[in-house]
């Protein structure tokens, strides 16, 4: 069975003194019958660290420049997913970044964006393993980081 790897990233920025999450509305398409809600993450090409997969697809996907690791933070999924006949397992290592900037220039893979709340970023979130690495970033924040 063939295994993909990618990196992905949870995006914040406090707004008084409150985290904001980055999320991102993908189309329907041959990877998925319906448009969905999802982080920004993609393929990590040879060569490449998971680190840099980040900063690359984060400023491919939203144009953000400016994030800055929390270095304590990595967590990992995996999932199937068919892709022609082939069922593939992938793996994506997510890591928690901030940033200061509040505008989003979205890459043609995206369809929008929204900056939410942790409540309602848990509820817009279309898949049950992207809720648990968001779960985790917000208790990570609120244990470590002084956020509430």
């Amino acid at each position: 069975m063939p295994v993909e790897k990618s990196a992905g990233a949870i995006i914040f920025r406090k707004e008084s003194e409150k985290p904001l999450f980055l999320l991102l509305h993908y189309p329907s398409g041959s990877r998925a019958r319906k448009e969905y809600w999802d982080l920004a993450k993609g393929h990590i090409e040879k060569g490449e660290k998971s680190e840099d997969t980040v900063r690359r697809e984060v400023e491919e996907e939203t144009g953000l420049q400016d994030i800055k690791f929390l270095k304590e933070f990595q967590e990992t999924i995996k999932y199937f997913f068919k892709w022609g006949d082939e069922n593939i397992l992938k793996f994506v290592t997510f890591y928690l970044v901030e940033t200061k900037t509040k505008e989003i220039k979205i890459s043609g893979e995206h369809i929008g964006y929204k900056w939410l709340p942790y409540s309602e970023a848990l509820r817009q979130l279309t898949f049950k393993n992207a809720k648990k690495v968001l779960k985790k970033a917000n208790e990570y924040l609120k244990n470590y980081v002084a956020i509430s």
